[in-house]
Parts: C-alpha cells; structure tokens; sequence
C-alpha cells in the first residue's frame, strides 16, 4: 500500500514538471515557425498529453483486458472539458477560435455520437469499427494539415507519458485495494491520472499567457482519445461496452454542447461558464458514486 501511494506521489511530480516543458517546447515551436497556437494545441501537445490514455489503453487490449478501456476514453473527455476547462477559465477568459466553435467542436461531439452508436451495436467496439474510428482520424489528420503543417517535439512528451503511467498504476492499485469497481476506477481514478498531462499543460498555458494551447490541447486531445485510442484498441481486440456507459458517453456529448454553448456568444471561454462546468462535473460525480 504504501509503495503504490509513493508511486502516485512520483507519478505526479514527473506530470508535473514534463507538462511544464511540454507548453515552453509546444509555445516556441509555433513562435519560431509562425504556426498559430490552435494548431500546436491541436497537434503536438493534444496527441502528446493523450499518450498516457493511449498507453493504458492499448496496453490493455494487448494483455487481453481491454474493458478498462471505455471508461478511460469517456472518462477523460468529460474530465477534460468540465474539470480541466473549468478550472482553466476561472484563472483567464479563455478566447476561442472560429474554426474550434464550428469545426473541432461540432466534430468532437460527432466521434463521441459515433461511439455510442459503435457500443450499443452489440456491446463492444469492433475490429470493423475500429477502422471506421480510425478512417475518421486520417480525415481529423488531413484537416490539421490543411490548416498547417504539423511540428515534432517528443522528449517533452515522454517525462509527461511516464509520470502517467506511474500515477495510474499507484492509483488504481489502491482504487482496487479498496474494492472499487473497474468501471468507477476507468470512469474517475484512472480517467483523472491520464488526463493530469491535460490539466498540468492547461492550466500552465493559460497562466503563461498561451490560452491558444489552452483549448486546443482539450479539444484535440478529445478527438484523438476516441478515434486513436479507441480505434487502435479496437484492432487489437474486440472493446467492451457496458450498458451503463451509454449514460456517461452521453454526458460526454453534454460537456461538448455546455462548451460550445457557454462560448458562443462572446467567443471565449468565462469564469461563469466555468462555474458550470464545475458544478457539473460535481453532479455526474455524485452520479457516479450512487450507481
């Protein structure tokens, strides 16, 4: 008990300091090339927090236990707008883009809508789905290179990646030490261990001043986690898809429409509209604990 609890604490100092040089290495990048802050967000530092996901995940459908694997990915997503953007927008008015408002959000809803509709077909996620996941992903790809053309950065990426998966292992160790559910440990421990590279890197670019990177990275990382992550999981062996996460892949698509909703009219992202996204993150959390 004690060796998983230093494990955490060793977890989240490495998440810490790698999500620190991820926003400085991402934000020169885009200074010293002129790529628009979006896209770094969308690109490098999205795809570069989600390896923790991706890491769990696929990992799991490898050794033949991949049913942790929906919990993570919706988990995380919820996670990430209403915990992650929440607590970001009560720090700074986060702007957003045009193309985020009605392109990268309306698509994020329209993977996780994809999702649900993969998982209720049967109750898992297939090798046939997976390939639709990832057919939409090479089309998601092909929109970010219109746009711009895509930077390398991967050393800051790995310290981020191997805090994470030090933090989940302690974490869902002591969550199973305690008799939780693998479903609540996908859905609340495992998706807030995986998602820290998020919060960290968030958090730290909207304080620094690069609130660009901000929303992207949250935006982008959604779109990956289930089209990547779930899609190469589904390749390697069929996903599972309990009943009950039609309800939490549901409130996925609610924290996508309170973001596209809350930013509309004044195109950003403000305190009030954080509030919200707390106190509904709250509500699903007590959900969770009753059910």
């Amino acid at each position: 008990m004690m060796l998983q609890a230093g494990i955490l604490i060793v977890g989240f100092l490495f998440l810490v300091k790698g999500a620190d040089w991820f926003v400085e290495g991402s934000a020169s990048i885009a200074r010293k090339f002129g790529i628009p802050q979006l896209i770094i967000g969308l690109t490098i530092v999205a795809m570069g927090t989600s390896m923790p996901e991706a890491a769990v995940s696929i990992t799991a459908a490898m050794q033949q236990n991949a049913g942790i694997t929906i919990g993570n990915v919706v988990g995380s997503n919820i996670l990430n707008i209403f915990i992650i953007l929440g607590l970001t927008a009560l720090i700074t008015n986060v702007a957003i883009q045009r193309s985020t408002l009605f392109y990268e959000i309306p698509f994020m809803m329209f993977v996780t809508v994809v999702l649900m509709i993969c998982g209720m077909t049967g109750g898992k996620v297939t090798f046939a789905e997976g390939i639709v996941l990832w057919a939409l992903f090479l089309v998601y790809l092909g929109y970010l290179f219109v746009m711009s053309k895509k930077g390398e950065n991967p050393e800051e990426e790995e310290a981020v990646v191997k805090g994470s998966d030090f933090a989940v292992s302690g974490a869902t160790e002591i969550a199973r030490y305690f008799g939780m559910s693998e479903r609540f440990i996908g859905l609340t421990i495992v998706a807030l261990g995986t998602s820290l590279p998020e919060l960290v890197t968030s958090v730290t670019a909207a304080k620094r001043g690069n609130a660009g990177i901000a929303i992207g990275n949250i935006v982008g990382s959604n779109i990956f986690n289930i089209l990547f992550v779930i899609g190469t999981a589904a390749l390697i062996c069929p996903v599972p898809f309990e009943t009950k996460f039609i309800v939490d892949t549901g409130i996925a698509i609610l924290a996508g429409l309170v973001l596209w909703i809350g930013t509309y009219k004044n195109r950003e992202l403000r305190k009030t509209c954080g509030v919200v996204m707390l106190l509904c993150y709250a509500g699903y959390f007590a959900y969770l604990c009753v059910v």
